[in-house]
């Protein structure tokens, strides 16, 4: 099964992520966990360039590529190959970060995107989808309890930007029925439970 995580920055979604590991592997599952962008020699290279704060000046159409030029390397090098192999393969971040950053966020043309995704996935869609969503507004409280932790060229962006994120993600949960809205306002371990429930429900359907 391939999991993915999605979110405005500060959603929460990392946290999860390593909750969910833990009760898989307690279930005798082979898990392999991944993020976005990054995951492969090539594409932790690539990061770095992208979430470089030095890079402020960085036009939206190489961000595009940058960002999918990551991606297609960890398609076919980490996410395929484990996913043959029976591993539950759980993803921080994938494509739809792309339509809801550089689409809607960016206001690249969302044609574009598809395109530009598609060439990058090569048909490798998630399973299930959970968008833990949070305000913009609870973002940036969470964002300015991070004293300690820099912040990367990315999570910098002003709230306007995170506000079309956040609208774009909601607009694709609208069309896409592997989605799942998760109340990000909630306490971790009621997201997790939810998170649980979810996924226990779709192996029924999938192992009936």
């Amino acid at each position: 099964m391939f999991i993915t995580f999605e979110g405005i920055d500060f959603c929460g979604k990392s946290t999860q992520v390593e909750l969910l590991k833990k009760h898989l592997v307690k279930q005798k599952k082979k898990v392999e966990i991944i993020r976005e962008p990054g995951g492969t020699d090539i594409s932790e290279i690539v990061r770095n360039v992208l979430l470089d704060k030095r890079h402020y000046h960085m036009y939206m159409q190489t961000e595009i590529f940058l960002f999918s030029a990551s991606r297609a390397q960890l398609v076919r090098e980490k996410i395929n190959p484990f996913l043959e192999k029976g591993f539950y393969v759980i993803s921080d971040r994938f494509h739809d970060s792309t339509t809801a950053y550089q689409g809607y966020g960016r206001g690249i043309d969302l044609e574009t995107v598809k395109n530009i995704n598609n060439l990058a996935i090569n048909n490798t869609v998630p399973t299930l989808t959970f968008f833990i969503d949070i305000s913009v507004e609870l973002a940036n409280e969470r964002k300015a309890r991070k004293l300690n932790i820099e912040l990367d060229r990315m999570e910098l962006s002003d709230s306007d930007f995170f506000s079309k994120v956040r609208n774009g993600y909601l607009k694709i949960a609208e069309k896409e029925k592997r989605f799942r809205i998760i109340d990000g306002k909630k306490t971790i371990d009621e997201i997790h439970k939810k998170i649980v429930k979810e996924i226990t429900l779709l192996e029924k359907k999938e192992f009936v």
